[in-house]
């Protein structure tokens, strides 16, 4: 079982928190994982691309010129696909792209992304951003820094952390999740997770074992 030192707001070492090898030390499943990422963006897709027949568009209704003596091909209707503004044969129509991903593989490619990245060194966990109780994105930017220096950080929060999510939701090179919200492939494409202390708690359903701390 690995550990990671817990950072508070000075930038110093309050302690260490235990990483379950359940959880961060699994074997990545590169597969798996672009399956499930694959399965979630195209659940993030509208869907409502739309074009239209030529029983669609509007216009057309006259035959454009007479059926025979023309010398030209005979035509039903300046609304037909050959036309321009005419209609779309075979075009999107409005459809769901979402795929069914079992529970078990999201977890499982979630672990292996994790796993993944606690093996690299880049997961982290501070006691908190700020200080007090009024929120200061200068605050939290200098504690996060003290942690990593990274410009693509995925920071992990509890669900009832207000200030540090106020402090900073504003921070363009950070992206902000809940615990509960977890997912594999804002991990991925994240260079370093960092995790609050209590988001760490309540991410793994029970408080990590700690040292330093009372128990």
């Amino acid at each position: 079982m690995s550990s990671v030192d817990v950072i508070n707001v000075e930038g110093n070492k309050a302690g260490s928190v235990d990483l379950p090898d359940s959880v961060f030390d699994v074997q990545a499943n590169i597969p798996l994982m672009h399956q499930v990422v694959v399965a979630q963006l195209a659940a993030a897709r509208q869907g409502t691309a739309k074009a239209k027949t030529r029983g669609e568009v509007a216009g057309g209704g006259k035959k454009p010129y007479k059926q025979k003596g023309t010398g030209r091909a005979r035509q039903g209707s300046i609304r037909a696909p050959q036309f321009t503004g005419g209609g779309v044969v075979h075009g999107p129509v409005p459809r769901d792209y979402s795929q069914r991903t079992p529970k078990k593989m999201k977890a499982a490619a979630l672990r292996g992304a994790l796993s993944d990245r606690a093996r690299d060194g880049r997961v982290h966990v501070v006691e908190a951003f700020v200080s007090g109780d009024k929120p200061s994105t200068k605050a939290a930017i200098a504690t996060l820094r003290k942690a990593t220096e990274s410009t693509k950080v995925l920071v992990v929060l509890s669900s009832t952390d207000e200030l540090n999510w106020l402090s900073l939701r504003n921070e363009a090179t950070v992206h902000l999740l809940e615990a509960g919200q977890l997912n594999t492939y804002d991990v991925l494409v994240a260079d370093e997770v960092v995790f609050t202390k209590d988001a760490l708690d309540e991410f793994l359903g029970a408080p990590a074992t700690a040292e330093g701390e009372n128990k």
